[in-house]
């Protein structure tokens, strides 16, 4: 006796689909750095640059934003990327000796 049956033996004959599961596309999370009265604006401008690759010219439009509004939109991305962008910003603020804060929420 065979320890694994064929496929027409489980089935009769017939053939037996498996079934596909759809999966959901992860959720996104806006990441944003928060103003602060301490944080230069040229270490924001480093920040924006350095963590979340933005060309010098938009860094500086982006921290002028934070600036004036007090907090703007550095990228979306998905949980574990926003988590690593928020802690890697944290990271390079207090390294530099600045309290800036930087947090993330459901897009």
């Amino acid at each position: 006796m065979p320890l694994k049956k064929g496929i027409e033996e489980l089935t009769n004959g017939e053939v037996q689909l498996q079934e596909r599961h759809k999966l959901d596309e992860p959720k996104l999370y806006r990441v944003f750095i928060l103003n602060d009265n301490y944080t230069t604006m040229d270490f924001v401008v480093k920040v924006l640059i350095e963590i979340f690759n933005k060309p010098a010219a938009e860094a500086t439009m982006l921290m002028l934003d934070v600036h004036r509004k007090g907090r703007g939109v550095c990228g979306i991305y998905t949980l574990d990327i926003a988590m690593t962008k928020v802690s890697q910003v944290h990271t390079l603020a207090r390294q530099h000796g600045f309290p800036l804060k930087c947090t993330y929420e459901e897009a």
